[in-house]
């Protein structure tokens, strides 16, 4: 072995971590080289020039311990305290609803898949993703297609493809346009037209599906990531005014096109007093639930509140466990936010930062969604309350997202090599 092979074999032997010895190989003998052609340049032959190349490194022992002790593998413990936390305040609806018993197993299930996609997330690389974006981004299509083209049942009024006992469903395409985003707005040759034609395909489909809680969620999610793309602010916020005002223009428009009843939903979310023999009953009857539930709620009250165990489980864990319990759960599903933005602002890695981006973004609607229409503040739509609504898809979107986010931060530190050597 030449005496770079050498230099390089001892600094790894250092190193305990497997994915950190390919990626420290890779980075040493890029350094190496580019050392090399100083010296070349200064007119040394080729082999002296790599002797003092790997002379300029420093000693291998030393350099290979500091470099182990920065690529230790990192787990975000808060983040994961808080998963467990919430995992668990998740089975509180399931021991209050009338039909809790019978979904118990299912929860269970549901849990334990959740725990360990965020788990093998975790522990799988993010950075492979990054060239996958094209794939993701026609799987997210192509799931939105089968749902226009061969959808056999709706529920709620929303779109489902039933196979067996598998269904297929609009959410179901948000991982893959998520994971999409990220590499497409990492892209220096992304154009505005493009970008344009891209959100909008998904977006109409989602429209078509029909999925308006989906297409919310897909349109909040590509916004807040397009500010950390590679376009200038003046761009995006020229992207920005010009979607609003359509946003606008088209509402003004589509008014005079909408049914009665479409109308009254919008106006008895304005006014439910109005409209309590229809749209706005539900809404008074929230209202009513939550007024009742008192500061340690009524546990032993078996009293039927629809749909409890999913969009509106917020209603039924404040009636059944009371406004303490409801704002030690918000303040939980809070911290998660804060936790994720703090480690967005350690991040380097602009893919890595658009993927924390495009979590925070997409578990934030969730969140603030679903407590807002419970406390009147948006329209009742189907959203999930994270990790505390029954349901796969729900349950494994956000585990998704928090592996991701748990990925990217066990990998933070491998960007600090360059700076590293440069001292």
């Amino acid at each position: 072995m030449n005496k770079k092979q050498v230099f390089l074999s001892e600094v790894i032997a250092q190193i305990k971590s497997k994915e950190a010895k390919q990626y420290v190989t890779d980075e040493l003998n890029y350094h190496v080289k580019e050392a090399k052609n100083v010296w070349i340049k200064k007119g040394l032959k080729e082999t002296e020039a790599e002797e003092k190349a790997v002379e300029q490194m420093g000693s291998p022992i030393q350099l290979g311990q500091q470099l182990n002790k920065l690529h230790r593998p990192k787990v975000d413990w808060i983040l994961m305290i808080l998963l467990v936390t919430i995992f668990g305040l998740g089975f509180l609806p399931m021991f209050s609803i009338p039909i809790g018993e019978y979904l118990l197993v299912s929860k269970v299930i549901i849990t334990l898949i959740g725990s360990a996609s965020v788990l093998g997330i975790m522990l799988m690389d993010y950075r492979k993703l990054k060239k996958q974006g094209w794939l993701f981004y026609s799987i997210g299509v192509l799931i939105l297609l089968v749902l226009r083209l061969f959808s056999n049942t709706t529920i709620n009024g929303l779109s489902l493809l039933r196979v067996g006992p598998l269904t297929i469903e609009s959410i179901m395409s948000l991982p893959f346009f998520f994971l999409a985003w990220a590499s497409l707005f990492n892209l220096e040759r992304l154009k505005v037209w493009q970008f344009s034609l891209l959100f909008l395909l998904p977006f109409f489909l989602l429209l078509t599906v029909p999925s308006i809680s989906t297409t919310y969620i897909y349109t909040i999610m590509v916004f807040s990531m397009l500010w950390w793309s590679r376009f200038s602010r003046k761009i995006v916020l020229s992207i920005w005014g010009l979607s609003v005002s359509f946003f606008l223009f088209v509402s003004l428009i589509s008014w005079k096109f909408l049914g009665v009843y479409q109308k009254d939903r919008l106006l008895a979310y304005l006014n439910p007093e109005e409209y309590s023999d229809g749209p706005g009953f539900m809404i008074l009857h929230v209202k009513e639930f939550l007024s009742k539930a008192g500061w340690f709620g009524h546990s032993m009250n078996k009293e039927f509140i629809p749909e409890a165990h999913t969009n509106l489980v917020f209603v039924s864990f404040t009636y059944y466990y009371g406004w303490l319990l409801a704002i030690v759960l918000v303040v939980i599903l809070g911290l998660f936010i804060a936790r994720m933005m703090i480690i967005t602002s350690r991040i380097k890695d602009p893919y890595g930062k658009l993927l924390l981006i495009g979590a925070v973004s997409l578990y934030t609607v969730q969140l603030a969604t679903n407590i807002g229409m419970t406390l009147g503040v948006f329209p009742l739509i189907s959203m999930s309350l994270p990790f505390i609504s029954y349901g796969l898809m729900p349950t494994l979107l956000n585990a998704i997202l928090i592996g991701i986010v748990l990925s990217v931060y066990r990998r933070k530190d491998l960007t600090r090599i360059t700076e590293l050597l440069k001292k």
